[in-house]
């Protein structure tokens, strides 16, 4: 009775030697310099409010990028964003990419994107994480609303 437990035991241990690391972490996206590390989106270099000069359009744009960055600036762990189609509002029926937020740090956000419509530009990147500079962030938001 005692050496088919043993037998037992060990196949389940040989068995799992051959099973590939990845399938035993939870994401394989996340920080492993012997998987990759995580995508930043950076920032773009040129402000999108700088185009529109002195015009009358430079100053709505310029209120729409302070409402984005002090709403990036709030986010916390946990909190669902929308990532195409409304981001800075609630993610509702025109979202048609939702994330979560899972992890903070000074000018970055960590997301998840947890959901995506075929439409989406986010439909194939379900589960995958990655770092968001705030300034992306508040470009994604100015270019949603036409700036």
């Amino acid at each position: 009775m005692k050496w088919t437990w043993a037998c037992g035991g060990l196949l389940l241990v040989l068995a799992g030697c051959g099973t590939p690391r990845e399938a035993f972490r939870p994401n394989p996206n996340d920080d492993d310099p012997l998987v990759g590390s995580l995508q930043v989106v950076k920032a773009p270099r040129v402000d999108r409010c700088a185009q529109h000069g002195t015009s009358s359009v430079r100053s709505h744009c310029d209120e729409a990028k302070y409402l984005a960055t002090e709403y990036t600036r709030r986010l916390s762990v946990g909190d669902e964003v929308c990532l195409d189609g409304g981001y800075g509002d609630e993610p509702g029926q025109a979202c048609r990419a939702r994330a979560a937020v899972i992890d903070t740090a000074p000018n970055q956000v960590k997301l998840e994107v947890r959901s995506a419509t075929p439409d989406s530009r986010w439909f194939n990147a379900e589960m995958r994480h990655a770092w968001y500079e705030e300034g992306a962030l508040v470009d994604l938001y100015l270019a949603e609303r036409g700036y």
